[in-house]
């Protein structure tokens, strides 16, 4: 349904009166991804990785530097007019503060139903009527039409914003870390209501969160991102049974055990993550990696199998291959 290919988003630094170009900020470098329909697909990574960077690019809020994106066989990649349009009602973002991405001047019924008349698929009375349909389905009723968003709590705010999105009934829904906002009670809604939409209509996702636990839950695949490179893709279980990368196997080790007999494994990294604009050479990883060997600091190793897994990748020289994690 969706393939990224080789894919490069880069912001440009400029400086002085003549905004000369000093660098740029590698957000994402050279990024493959294929998602298949009716998945969900789950990206990790700490905080600057790149991952909304990726998101916002899919759906054409961030330039795309190189490389191209491919949606149901068809370049998306640059598109205007009404093939931009198209692009708009099929793919979706949900952001994740949902108070910044709902208008405060403006109603839930002309918020949920701008999209409709944006697109010309609904006027007058049938607006209402599609938006009171779907608000009804994320939990709402006919007396919350035309409250406004300050009036909700910030679960209520997210179940708005999904009903926006999926008025449009669109096949993919990028959704960037939609419960990392909300108490955990209200996260454990929010993700039993997303699982419901994807099953009732065969919607598609990629999952862009920190929280291990909540990808965990939610994503059939795994991705996880450093420094704007995938270094690990694989399905969940695998992954997390049998990370291969060491910066996977760190990531595990700050998830809490439920046994309380289990020792704690918690591996700290050393130092601060590289800036984007300036990476260093060979491996992103290698400068906080306990593992790193001069290999690691001279070549970038490849996204590879090299576990006989076809489903099971690593950007790494040195991989833990068939070696459970002991997080």
């Amino acid at each position: 349904m969706l393939k990224i290919q080789d894919l490069h988003v880069y912001f440009p630094i400029r400086e002085g009166v003549m905004r000369r170009h000093r660098g740029a900020v590698k957000a994402v470098n050279d990024v493959s991804i294929t998602l298949q329909r009716g998945e969900v697909f789950g990206l990790v990574g700490e905080s600057g990785c790149g991952k909304t960077t990726l998101g916002r690019a899919i759906v054409g809020l961030a330039p795309i530097t190189s490389g191209n994106i491919f949606f149901n066989g068809k370049s998306i990649k640059n598109l205007t007019g009404q093939e931009a349009r198209k692009r708009a009602r099929q793919i979706q973002l949900i952001f994740q503060d949902p108070h910044s991405s709902l208008h405060p001047r403006k109603t839930v019924c002309d918020i949920v139903g701008v999209g409709l008349k944006l697109h010309n698929l609904a006027q007058g009375y049938e607006v209402d009527e599609q938006v009171l349909a779907m608000l009804k389905r994320v939990g709402f009723s006919a007396e919350h039409l035309y409250r406004f968003a300050h009036e909700f709590s910030g679960g209520q705010r997210q179940r708005i914003a999904l009903a926006r999105a999926l008025v449009l009934h669109p096949e993919l829904l990028i959704l960037d870390e939609p419960t990392s906002a909300l108490d955990v009670s209200v996260q454990a809604q929010i993700l039993n209501l997303l699982k419901e939409l994807q099953r009732e209509f065969y919607l598609t996702y990629m999952f862009i969160s920190h929280d291990l636990g909540v990808v965990r839950y939610m994503s059939n695949r795994i991705g996880v991102m450093y420094l704007g490179h995938i270094v690990e893709l694989g399905e969940t279980l695998e992954v997390f049974q049998k990370p291969q990368h060491p910066y996977t196997r760190v990531l595990l080790s700050s998830l809490p055990s439920l046994d309380p007999d289990t020792p704690p494994h918690r591996v700290v990294l050393e130092g601060d993550p590289p800036t984007p604009i300036n990476p260093p050479p060979g491996c992103p990883f290698a400068p906080r990696c306990p593992e790193a060997k001069d290999l690691c600091r001279k070549d970038i190793p490849e996204l590879l199998n090299r576990a006989g897994s076809s489903s099971h990748l690593s950007a790494c020289h040195y991989p833990h291959i068939d070696e459970p994690c002991s997080c």
